[in-house]
Order: C-alpha cells, then structure tokens, then sequence
C-alpha cells in the first residue's frame, strides 16, 4: 500500500474509531473538511505539519499514521449519516 494511501487508511480507522466525524476533525485540526475527505480516499498527500496537526487531534505519534496494515485489507466501518441527535 503506497504511502498517502496508508495515511487514509489509519486516519479514517482512528477517526472513525473515536467517532469523530470529517467535519468535526477538520474543525480540531484546522483544515477544511473535503480536504480530510481527499486524504481518506488517497486523492491528496498531506504535508508533515498537517500530519502532526492529524495526529495530535488523534491523540497518537504521526509515524503511527504511515505504519503498514497488519494482516487485514479490511476497510474501516463508515460512520451512520447525519449529524448527532442534540
């Protein structure tokens, strides 16, 4: 898996993991919420300082986010639409 791809890759697991939505995470990281889109798909390729923006809002080390996948091709579960009941 080439390397902007494994970035998406963790990045979307780790987000979805907190259940952080795109637009919520752009918010924290300061960058906008299609450009979080594009990263996930492997469509852009973020600078260093974005991935440490990244991954201090993910609460782990930005080498973390270039890691390979172990065992598993698996896609992470998407997030239900809509926003959150208030």
């Amino acid at each position: 898996m080439r390397a902007g791809k494994l970035v998406g890759w963790h990045l979307r697991r780790l987000r979805v993991g907190m259940a952080l939505s795109q637009e919520a995470f752009a918010v924290d990281a300061g960058v906008d919420r299609s450009f979080v889109g594009r990263i996930e798909r492997g469509l852009e390729n973020p600078t260093v300082e974005t991935l440490e923006k990244f991954a201090d809002v993910l609460g782990v080390h930005p080498y973390e986010l270039l890691l390979p996948v172990k065992g598993s091709d698996k896609k992470p579960e998407t997030l239900r639409r809509g926003r959150k009941k208030q």
